[in-house]
């Protein structure tokens, strides 16, 4: 491992599993979503901070991460779970083969989107960012994933900028989903909620960052266009949930 990836190892390590506190934080913010058995798609599963959350819960979790890296961090960790499942993979809107563009010092924000790695390199939140390696990866489907495993009673999308993208590969409607927004690509997040309309009815919720807390009550689908476009590019990301409503 050369020095950078380390360097972006550590980072992550930091960032989601130094503070043992976090996963029963996590544990708790997720409880409402899923309940002992129940099963879980972990998309951009990265660290693993939610598999071992979810795990805490009860849950089976299917954990996706195209980086060969983590990939391989997750198979050493989850190699004696009967009840999580790797797929080392990226998803996408039809099965084979796509680049993923890695920042090694920063690998939360790879991505398999290059429109999204041009807009957040503009960014100043983003003007320290390098994507300064490259490896092909195979790309299956949400639809693949459900024809495998089975319908999930919770779906976690961190893809950077390629949440639309995995949603177009799905075609039936989820109980309840996360989807990564970034304020200052405001159109990835609106092209999600499209896709969702389309599949069903939803409410929407909102929380920023790694706060696990909620940012205002459940919302409309137009109330969720309405607060994500009062945000300005220099916020921060967070998370968009969704359920399902009758």
């Amino acid at each position: 491992m050369d020095w950078r990836s380390q360097w972006g190892w550590m980072r992550s390590w930091v960032l989601y599993r130094s503070n043992p506190l976090h996963r029963r934080r996590l544990a708790a913010f997720y409880r409402s979503f899923i309940g002992r058995d129940s099963l879980c798609f972990d998309i951009g599963a990265h660290m693993g901070n939610r598999v071992d959350a979810w795990r805490d819960l009860g849950a089976h979790v299917v954990a996706v991460e195209p980086q060969p890296l983590f990939a391989r961090a997750l198979r050493r960790r989850y190699r004696d779970d009967e009840r999580v499942h790797l797929e080392a993979v990226a998803l996408g809107e039809r099965p084979g083969r796509c680049t993923l563009m890695i920042s090694r010092r920063t690998p939360t924000v790879s991505t398999l989107n290059p429109a999204w790695r041009q807009v957040m390199a503009v960014n100043p939140r983003f003007r320290r960012v390098r994507w300064d390696a490259t490896c092909e990866v195979t790309v299956l489907t949400l639809d693949d994933l459900i024809d495998c495993y089975g319908v999930p009673a919770f779906c976690k999308l961190d893809v950077e900028g390629a949440e639309a993208l995995v949603l177009a590969g799905l075609s039936q409607p989820l109980p309840t989903l996360s989807m990564e927004y970034s304020p200052a690509d405001p159109q990835g997040v609106r092209d999600c909620i499209a896709r969702l309309g389309e599949l069903g009815r939803y409410q929407y919720r909102r929380s920023v960052g790694e706060s696990l807390h909620w940012s205002g009550d459940w919302m409309t689908p137009e109330g969720a266009l309405a607060d994500l476009g009062r945000l300005t590019p220099d916020q921060p990301a967070g998370d968009l949930y969704a359920r399902r409503v009758a």
